[in-house]
């Protein structure tokens, strides 16, 4: 979308009559504006249509944390009261630094996921996750995917997490935000989906690597619902789990030849590469 046509869908949907419209650098899911009006300061976020759904599901989330008190981009509701309009949402910014997943910031990050989750009970998901697919086609773009794929599945599924909550999805360290004052708050929740709290803190521990596995693993458990023995037994098979689901997003980004957040094809090579290399084949 053009800036021109951004303030049109504001002015139609949000009343944002003469907003400014800025272009920012958009994540690999999705393309993102910043919007200032009146004062007050936005941020719009745009995805795929196939991706309207969770997208909806996870605005609903960051209402949820917000409501909590921990900042989250909640949505500002539209005219007539929906979160999102097409796969479009206009969300609140929430001002400070983005966190590097090193040092001190690697607690923060671990109390913050905790305090997220305990904010977000849901029920078991059977069966979860069922949206992971190893007899998928586009697994055939390497040799070594759908095995590696369908060994961490079959872990996991040996495996029995207890401990549910509407997941972030993808909690890398830059989603985390410190504010000047030192609390923290989480964004970007367009992958959200009710799943096992172990899954998001293995996408926590894959982010800052296993020599600060520990330090997050501690500073989460502190607030989160979930036991430590839920964690000692397993971590390492979510852990699989998540690199297993790299290899997937990145062999479908490879086959539909998507460039969203990148420069060129090379990136995506480098994502399923990460992945073999994690999960040593």
């Amino acid at each position: 979308m053009r800036p021109e046509a951004v303030r049109d869908l504001l002015a139609e949907h949000w009343d944002l009559a003469d907003a400014v419209v800025t272009p920012m650098d958009g994540g690999m899911n999705s393309r993102t504006w910043d919007v200032r009006a009146g004062g007050l300061h936005w941020v719009l976020k745009s995805v795929a249509p196939r991706d309207a759904a969770g997208l909806e599901s996870g605005l609903a989330a960051a209402e949820r944390v917000q409501a909590a008190g921990i900042p989250a981009g909640a949505p500002q509701r539209t005219r007539s009261g929906h979160r999102s309009v097409d796969g479009r949402a206009l969300l609140a910014f929430v001002d400070g630094v983005p966190l590097d997943g090193t040092g001190d910031n690697v607690r923060l990050l671990g109390e913050t996921l905790g305090r997220v989750h305990a904010a977000l009970p849901e029920p078991a998901v059977p069966g979860w996750p069922s949206w992971l697919d190893p007899t998928d086609p586009h697994l055939e773009v390497e040799p070594w995917v759908r095995p590696a794929v369908r060994e961490a599945l079959d872990d996991w599924r040996a495996c029995t997490p207890r401990t549910y909550a509407f997941l972030h999805g993808d909690p890398a360290p830059e989603a985390f935000v410190r504010a000047p004052d030192g609390t923290c708050g989480l964004i970007d929740w367009a992958s959200g989906q009710p799943g096992p709290c172990l899954y998001d803190l293995a996408s926590a521990a894959m982010y800052v690597g296993a020599g600060a596995t520990d330090r997050l693993v501690e500073a989460y458990l502190a607030h989160a619902p979930m036991p430590a023995g839920e964690v000692t037994d397993g971590l390492d098979v979510a852990l699989r789990l998540r690199w297993a689901v790299q290899a997937w997003y990145f062999a479908l980004r490879v086959t539909e030849h998507d460039l969203t957040g990148l420069d060129d094809p090379s990136g995506n090579r480098q994502g399923l590469a990460d992945a073999r290399r994690a999960l040593e084949l």
